[in-house]
């Protein structure tokens, strides 16, 4: 929702990127991080096509675990990193750490936690989405739920919203896109059963040259295979975005954000998990995040990785237009 008064925080400036050493900086709204395989590790299936090009600074916010009070600190300050105080509802079958790196492509990739604003007023989140000054904004997938509404939920969704209707290469996946529809206006409803699989996404003739999806797919006539796990199913396209494409279990699979002239912006929902590699998959199954089940039904390969792949070609295209 929109601010109804409301002042202005006084952000502290973060440093400048020069462009011969700039550090690429990513928002991923991190749901997961009580199943590792699909928590952090997506989240490097994710990181990883950004980084073939530069170093990347991902700052993870938790929402779904974060108090009010560093929510505030984050809107008067701008990036505020994050300690256990901060998140007293951590789930601790994965431990909490403050920041990591690790190498890829041979640049550094930098995961930090930070606190976020968790208001919901889409003014002060532009604001706020201002001061970090991110290249890319994601949302994972979750094992919380749209149709279960929790509080925290408000500023994910300030945050989608604002952040893919401004112009900054946005993608939800799962959850992250449930959210995203919601946020512009969508209906999102539960199934009675999950819906757990690799299928073939149909697009339709604006999907069928959308830059999304602009490897050709291993499905039939080159349409894209994908993964997916969710019980909750967006309903209705919203009026802001573009119907891309569809499963045959799911009608709005996937779309696109548009201006307020009809203009395609650089923002996508996708009901599959684009980074639930095979290799993850097999771990997640040892390790008991997923069951036997569901194993079996992922066994098919998909096309993620070039979904992932043309995302980052966003990313990067956005970057030079701007810079």
């Amino acid at each position: 929702m929109d601010d109804i008064g409301g002042g202005r925080g006084s952000f502290k400036e973060l440093p400048p990127r020069m462009a011969m050493s700039r550090v690429t900086r990513v928002i991923l709204i991190d749901l997961l991080v009580e199943r590792s395989e699909f928590g952090h590790g997506g989240n490097q299936e994710v990181i990883q096509p950004i980084a073939e090009k530069s170093a990347v600074e991902v700052l993870l916010v938790t929402p779904q675990m974060q108090s009010e009070e560093a929510g505030l600190r984050a809107q008067e300050e701008g990036q505020v990193g994050i300690t256990e105080n901060d998140v007293p509802d951590w789930n601790y079958e994965y431990p909490f750490w403050e920041e990591c790196s690790m190498e890829m492509y041979g640049n550094e990739v930098i995961f930090r936690r930070i606190a976020m604003p968790l208001h919901g007023y889409d003014k002060m989140t532009r604001e706020w989405i201002r001061a970090i000054g991110p290249d890319a904004v994601v949302c994972s997938g979750s094992r919380r739920n749209v149709t279960m509404w929790e509080e925290w939920m408000s500023g994910a969704g300030s945050l989608m919203r604002c952040s893919s209707r401004t112009g900054i290469p946005t993608l939800g996946i799962c959850f992250g896109h449930q959210l995203l529809c919601h946020a512009l206006g969508a209906s999102v409803e539960r199934a009675e059963s999950m819906s757990s699989g690799v299928w073939e996404l149909s697009l339709n003739s604006h999907g069928s040259t959308d830059e999304l999806f602009s490897t050709r797919g291993s499905g039939e006539g080159g349409s894209p295979v994908a993964l997916y796990s969710h019980q909750d199913h967006v309903t209705t396209v919203p009026e802001s975005c573009l119907l891309l494409g569809s499963a045959e279990h799911n009608r709005v699979t996937a779309v696109r954000v548009l201006d307020d002239n009809g203009g395609e912006l650089p923002a996508w929902g996708v009901q599959f998990h684009p980074e639930a590699a095979k290799a993850r998959v097999e771990r997640a199954f040892e390790w008991g995040h997923i069951s036997e089940e569901e194993m079996v039904s992922f066994q098919r390969e998909h096309d993620g990785a070039g979904v992932l792949n043309s995302f980052a070609s966003v990313v990067y295209a956005n970057i030079n237009e701007t810079t």
